[in-house]
């Protein structure tokens, strides 16, 4: 019986289009042992490895471990912020005016 965080792993790996083996292949891990966290109880991963399965699907180490405490949605939004603040300033400032021009279309 899957636990919550597997099924929060499988949801994503799904949305993402990603197949368990490549999902493996992103994480470092076997095909089997992705397959187990994501369809049997066990005990979970570690820090680090859970940390590189949330990097592999776009999200938090936070989303996968909540209960319902979380949504994809403010994960999704976190993601971004991250991959913002690392962006160079010229990236940074060509999307601030992509979002200016998306906002005065509402």
């Amino acid at each position: 019986m899957p636990t919550p965080l597997g099924e929060r792993v499988r949801d994503l790996r799904r949305k993402r289009g990603l197949t368990l083996e490549a999902l493996a292949k992103k994480v470092g891990s076997s095909k089997s042992y992705m397959w187990e966290i994501e369809n049997k109880d066990v005990t979970r991963p570690s820090a680090e490895k859970l940390s590189l399965i949330a990097s592999a699907l776009d999200t938090t180490t936070d989303y996968l471990l909540a209960g319902s405490s979380e949504n994809e949605a403010d994960a999704d939004d976190l993601v971004f912020f991250r991959k913002y603040k690392s962006m160079r300033p010229e990236s940074k400032e060509r999307l601030r005016k992509v979002l200016d021009i998306l906002d005065d279309e509402d």
